[in-house]
């Protein structure tokens, strides 16, 4: 069966609200041990916990900023491998960490933990 120009768009526009749709899922998928790990040997604990504020926002806090928005993977990414100058909860600005890491499986899913929170 041949399938006209039209058919064909539909079929892939439908392809493509399925892709989205299982990438957006992807944050439940995460390995919680090994980001939290990762976490740890980066230090980013030092600054943020799961629920509550310290130095910097919770990671719960985090998560609830990005929630929703279609950039928050790659902003996020971007914040824990480029160092950008981040506000902390007093009102200072230092340069954030870099992730100990320059696997992108392993940020990805360090990203991925924390927008699950």
């Amino acid at each position: 069966m041949k399938l006209s120009i039209p058919q064909k768009l539909v079929a892939l526009s439908v392809l493509g609200v399925v892709a989205v749709a299982f990438s957006s899922a992807s944050y439940a998928a995460v390995n919680a041990d090994a980001a939290a790990a990762l976490a740890k040997k980066s230090d980013c604990l030092k600054c943020h916990a799961i629920d509550k504020d310290k130095k910097a926002a919770s990671f719960k806090k985090i998560a609830a900023k990005w929630k929703g928005k279609a950039d928050a993977e790659a902003k996020l990414i971007d914040a824990v491998t480029k160092a950008p100058k981040v506000k902390q909860q007093d009102g200072t600005e230092e340069e954030h960490k870099v992730i100990a890491t320059k696997d992108a499986a392993e940020i990805k899913n360090l990203v991925g933990w924390i927008l699950s929170q």
